[in-house]
């Protein structure tokens, strides 16, 4: 008998140390860029042309139990503009766009993660663009974990959104001789990412 209220008093005083509130399990993770994509679509005349920047980096914190403690930073190297067209490449590069000599990254830090549902966030942070630096809240899917075929796990990502190249201070445009302007002002951001969580 004495056994037993002994391994019952044990019990007892183990249940404050169970109760205890775990710490967050937050994940390190970074993208796996031959999987992912930061492409674009700006007006032209009477059709949407398409680009892309080719150097791009992304990391992630993820706390899978509370998703609004998670953040992620993302660089995008200016210069790595790509719309197929060399000489276009070139001018989007110059002092009338990116100027990217002068302004060779653009980047993204988070500092607030809202979750709208179990597939849809809010992640407010600063955008840095052209030497400007705006809050903006981008709307994220989240595409789901799963496993690769080695065993690493993976997470997928999906934004798109709409910037205005003048809030960034680039301007440049053409009137056209039937009037209007030869370049929008809207551009379309669409960027998919496949991210591996870190060992």
């Amino acid at each position: 008998m004495r056994h037993v209220r002994n391994l019952l008093f044990a019990l007892l005083a183990a249940i404050p140390m169970f109760a205890q509130p775990q710490p967050a399990v937050r994940e390190e993770w970074v993208v796996d860029k031959a999987h992912s994509s930061v492409q674009f679509r700006i007006r032209h005349l009477m059709s949407n042309v398409p680009g892309k920047f080719r150097d791009f980096t992304a990391g992630m914190i993820v706390d899978r139990a509370d998703p609004a403690r998670s953040s992620v930073e993302f660089t995008i190297q200016s210069a790595s503009i790509d719309t197929a067209e060399a000489g276009r490449d070139e001018h989007l590069r110059s002092p009338d766009f990116f100027e990217a000599t002068k302004y060779p990254t653009i980047s993204f830090k988070s500092s607030v993660v809202t979750p709208k549902s179990p597939t849809r966030f809010d992640i407010t942070g600063d955008l840095t663009m052209h030497g400007v630096t705006k809050r903006v809240t981008l709307p994220v899917e989240f595409l789901g974990f799963g496993k690769d075929a080695r065993g690493t796990e993976r997470a997928g990502f999906n934004i798109e959104t709409t910037l205005d190249r003048k809030d960034y201070g680039i301007t440049w445009n053409r009137i056209l001789d039937e009037g209007g302007l030869l370049l929008g002002d809207e551009v379309k951001v669409i960027i998919d990412l496949e991210m591996v969580k870190k060992k």
